[in-house]
């Protein structure tokens, strides 16, 4: 088992009224209710980021039918909706912060939607919940100097461990954006393992920082959720995702060296 496709859930808000910004990515608190149930119902083991990167790193076999429940920026539903379903079926999940856009001493503001606060980051975590981080302030890595990038990865880093009193294992990139720039940086910024998003099945080929995971929606029917966790069609499913990722992918590309000219440039005129 330890070498077959691992399918990890990605969510986001799990609200009834979400605000618009975090609506496509959201999911109604049913509809959460009855994936987990489906969950359950097909006898998924539900691990953390860190004990999927632990076992592939030490070779140790996953337990039967793995699946991996994950969810980005710290929206205070993961808490009020989340929590008390995954309690229900015995399920634990991984929850990556950006922790600028949580309430509390380090906002910095800019965050979709009414986010967790530390006491429920806490709680959250004594339940069960891994907490990984997302950067300080979900910008789009990829296009960041080397300076503000290592910053917005070691800032998180420094305060999940002085929140939480201990540093965390596991990373989300912010939009699911990275590069090998980014992926060694995370690594050096002491995360084991780091999560994108591909909207694939996990496999250990792919690396501890680039392990992919697929999105979970809106307007994802129950149907369709099954076919996303048993790995059935998930390349049809996703088809025109992975286009508009390929083509952006080529955009940020392409930004990120006009902004290296343009420095360079102004350099040499100064």
């Amino acid at each position: 088992m330890d070498g077959a496709p691992v399918p990890i859930l990605m969510y986001h808000a799990v609200a009834h009224a979400p605000a618009r910004a975090a609506y496509g990515l959201s999911v109604s608190p049913d509809a959460f209710a009855e994936q987990m149930a489906l969950l359950a119902d097909l006898g998924r083991t539900a691990l953390t980021a860190g004990e999927l990167a632990a076992a592939w790193h030490a070779g140790r076999p996953l337990p039967p039918r793995p699946v991996l429940i994950t969810f980005d920026d710290g929206y205070e539903g993961v808490h009020r909706h989340a929590l008390p379903v995954l309690a229900q079926h015995g399920l634990r999940a991984t929850l990556f912060v950006s922790t600028g856009w949580l309430r509390g001493e380090h906002a910095t503001g800019g965050a979709l939607d009414w986010m967790l606060d530390w006491d429920q980051v806490r709680e959250l975590a004594a339940a069960g919940t891994e907490i990984g981080g997302h950067s300080h302030t979900h910008p789009q890595l990829d296009q960041l100097a080397d300076e503000p990038l290592a910053f917005e990865i070691g800032h998180c880093r420094d305060i999940l461990a002085q929140e939480l009193g201990r540093p965390p294992v596991s990373f989300a990139y912010p939009y699911g954006y990275s590069s090998r720039r980014v992926r060694r940086a995370v690594r050096e910024g002491g995360f084991g393992v780091s999560l994108a998003v591909g909207n694939a099945l996990a496999v250990r080929g792919q690396g501890p920082y680039g392990l992919r995971r697929v999105t979970v929606r809106r307007r994802t029917a129950l149907t369709e959720f099954e076919h996303l966790v048993r790995g059935r069609a998930v390349g049809r499913l996703f088809a025109a995702d992975r286009a508009l990722t390929k083509g952006y992918a080529m955009v940020r590309g392409g930004r990120r060296l006009s902004r290296q000219v343009t420095g360079r440039a102004r350099g040499a005129r100064d």
